[in-house]
């Protein structure tokens, strides 16, 4: 008896400190942090407006607004994503709160702004006011005495993941205008409610939880708990006007339209920027740009930006091939490869299909057992190199997926999802300002690890950029699955991490970058003039380098910027200015390790710091591009999307390049059109810039992968030559008087 009664107390106590795991009771809170109380050394700005002014005179440039450089898409360990690649057991070193995003800005990458725009499904109003607060600190640091060095902008993520193509939406950043408390919403605005979201508070949940955190406390595990118990927050009631409802319950939009609407009920000023639109890592395959477009969808007054470029990749280009074969009567199946384009559903059918010749099946049954695979991976979507075809390798899946001829593409590219795609597309039925997307580019980091603006230089592939993906789930949820010869469906729904457990983090991981930037021609440096600048589109966005670009319609009288909606009838004429960025000088200024010390450089930056040399690197060329959108929907795409137009060379002439060129189609084709231009650099070494090495067969496909960045060690950097570049926003010409 006094056995069984010893069992059963050690099984009670057992239960009880799975129960105490799982509640967090054993972890630390992650916070905000307290960023350095010290302005950057105004020796250094003072000298960039000094290099800037001297390149202004170079290119002839004679109006008074400046360029200013910034980063609108920061995460910090508030994100759920962030606080997992942070966990010593993922290979993180811990938190990155707010303020470290401020003194990174200030020290390490000499941003002069940027915004802060964690995942709004794991704020919850606490953390959301602890981050007002830091930013306000930032801002307070900035502006004590004379012109602020970096301004920091208040915003979030709307993270929305459809299950399949025609209730995917993407993600939105939202980025606010003011820091006083009247004009702040008490809450971010989250896609759903589930996931980081949901409420782990019974006790058989928080058991569950425990015994799966129990083995990893000591590696972040009690920390994750704490996390997850701290970002269970009860939902707000439906129909309530927002500034009634609770100050400490979480508010959600299903779809844009319902994101939109509650922005108007706020009455901020805010405005809402599209990215990651071609990642296929959640986007789901055949997913399309056409359906935001649509009544209700689409806010021309506050999504006028998008996110074209960031650490994620490039979702600047179209391309005619397509993933999945979408068919009238609403089924799908997998396309046959092109000269350029392996879909992954048809990998799907080679893996298969070898691996049953290799068990001694027959061609006939291997051959029908390929094509079952092919529709089995079109029909389960994101999920289909997971679940139905069981333990492949990252190198058996060769490039299948992927844009083999785009600059630094995102990972499983989604071309009716592209900028340009985007701008091709015209709804002649709605009503004025829905008709079109007029978008101006910008670009970003989107970093989750609090670091702006970290394409400053070319180093740190797994500080800097989100290769640490791949750790996520290899090292919480190893792979133990047995490669069968046979694919399986998908069958059930997936739930609570699925993310983590099933995107193609290893593969994916070999495509991420250092990140770009969003420049603007401010009229000042303040927080208005940036957000001015903004909202005329009077924006470009570059790779990563601090190139100079102007982008000019220059007919006639008339002289008009980047950004600008034109009516006309005749030839538009077009200037276009570009100068290089500068070569990096290694190590930080002496004067930003007198302030923060030599340790919290390392720490923070790595060691390495935005250092020009005073030499510019040369532009080898102005490309330009030219869309005509649709005038009818049954308009095939591909010949309105002419990239490259034209391509003007620039002279070998370090202060810059100034070209200028005409349509004189314009007239003729009696149809708008849509110019934007593109300032190349000449090559430079980059992260993560071949994220694949193939070994070509006789007809110019993957054959076998020789190398990818994800294999390479944590301090190789898998740096490879690139030509960064700046992208103009585009100028808007409607045919018509």
């Amino acid at each position: 008896m006094r056995i069984v009664a010893g069992i059963a107390a050690l099984a009670v106590a057992f239960v009880a400190l799975l129960y105490v795991v799982g509640s967090g009771w054993l972890g630390e809170p992650w916070g905000a942090g307290e960023p350095t109380n010290v302005r950057r050394p105004l020796l250094q700005d003072a000298e960039g407006r000094e290099r800037q002014s001297r390149a202004f005179d170079a290119m002839q440039v004679s109006n008074a607004k400046r360029i200013l450089f910034g980063d609108l898409h920061v995460h910090t360990t508030y994100s759920v994503d962030a606080f997992f690649m942070a966990m010593p057991l993922a290979g993180g070193n811990g938190a990155h709160p707010v303020s470290d995003a401020c003194d990174f800005a200030r020290f390490c990458s000499a941003l002069d702004f940027w915004s802060i725009n964690d995942h709004a499904i794991s704020v919850t109003p606490a953390r959301w006011r602890e981050t007002i607060a830091q930013v306000r600190q930032c801002d307070a640091v900035a502006t004590a005495t004379g012109e602020p060095d970096t301004i920091p902008f208040l915003g979030w993520e709307w993270t929305q993941v459809g299950a399949n193509a025609p209730n995917h939406y993407g993600h939105k950043n939202v980025i606010l205008k003011h820091l006083d408390e009247a004009r702040i919403p008490a809450r971010p605005i989250a896609a759903g409610a589930g996931g980081a979201g949901a409420n782990p508070g019974s006790f058989l949940a928080r058991v569950v939880l425990g015994w799966q955190a129990l083995p990893r406390v000591g590696q972040g595990g009690g920390d994750l708990m704490r996390f997850l118990q701290d970002t269970a927050t009860p939902a707000c009631p439906s129909g309530v006007p927002v500034r009634e409802l609770s100050t400490d319950c979480r508010e959600f939009a299903a779809t844009p339209g319902e994101l939109f609407a509650k922005l108007d009920d706020w009455g901020v000023d805010s405005m809402v920027i599209p990215h990651g639109t071609t990642w296929g890592m959640y986007t789901p395959p055949g997913s399309s740009w056409d359906k935001q477009l649509e009544a209700g969808v689409h806010d021309p007054r506050r999504q006028f930006l998008v996110e074209m470029f960031s650490g994620h990749g490039n979702s600047e280009e179209y391309r005619a091939w397509a993933e999945v074969v979408l068919h009238e009567d609403g089924t799908r199946s997998c396309p046959e490869p092109t000269s350029d384009y392996l879909p992954s559903c048809w990998q799907a059918g080679e893996i298969i299909r070898d691996r049953c010749l290799s068990v001694g099946e027959s061609d006939a049954e291997c051959e029908s057992r390929g094509v079952s695979a092919r529709q089995h991976w079109v029909d389960a979507d994101n999920a289909g190199h997971r679940l139905t075809v069981p333990g492949a390798k990252v190198e058996e899946w060769l490039d299948a997926g992927q844009c083999t001829d785009c600059f630094q593409p995102s990972f499983s590219f989604r071309p009716k999802s592209s900028v340009q795609y985007m701008l091709s597309l015209a709804n002649r039925e709605a009503a004025p300002g829905f008709q079109r997307f007029r978008f101006g580019f910008i670009a970003s980091s989107d970093n989750h690890s609090s670091r702006p603006g970290t394409g400053y230089k070319e180093f740190g592939r797994t500080t800097n950029t989100e290769a640490r993906f791949a750790n996520i789930r290899t090292r919480l949820f190893p792979d133990d699955v047995t490669p069968t010869p046979r694919s399986q469906p998908l069958s059930g729904s997936v739930s609570g991490l699925a993310p983590f457990r099933l995107w193609q983090f290893e593969r994916g991981a070999s495509f991420m970058l250092n990140g770009g930037l969003v420049a603007v021609h401010a009229r000042e440096k303040s927080r208005s003039g940036i957000w001015e600048a903004l909202v005329r589109k009077e924006v470009y966005a570059t790779s990563g380098p601090r190139i100079l670009l102007w982008f000019d319609l220059v007919s006639g009288s008339l002289e008009m910027p980047m950004g600008s909606d034109v009516s006309m009838i005749e030839s538009p004429e077009f200037r276009v200015r570009a100068a290089g960025s500068f070569e990096q000088a290694p190590g930080c200024p002496a004067a930003v390790a007198e302030v923060l010390g030599d340790e919290r450089v390392r720490e923070l930056c790595g060691g390495e710091c935005y250092q020009p040399s005073g030499l510019r690197r040369l532009i080898s060329r102005i490309e330009v591009v030219r869309i005509r959108p649709r005038v009818s929907a049954d308009e095939v795409v591909d010949v309105l999307i002419e990239d490259p137009w034209k391509v003007l060379p620039c002279p070998p002439n370090p202060e810059g390049c100034s070209v200028t060129f005409r349509d004189d189609e314009f007239p003729r084709s009696r149809r708008d059109a849509v110019y934007y231009v593109r300032a190349v650099e000449v090559p430079s070494m980059a992260v993560g810039a071949r994220p694949l090495v193939c070994e070509r067969d006789a007809v110019g496909r993957c054959a076998r992968v020789v190398s990818h960045c994800a294999s390479r060690p944590d301090d190789d950097d898998c740096l490879a030559e690139t030509e960064e570049r700046a992208w103009s926003s585009p100028i808007f010409i409607d045919y018509g008087t």
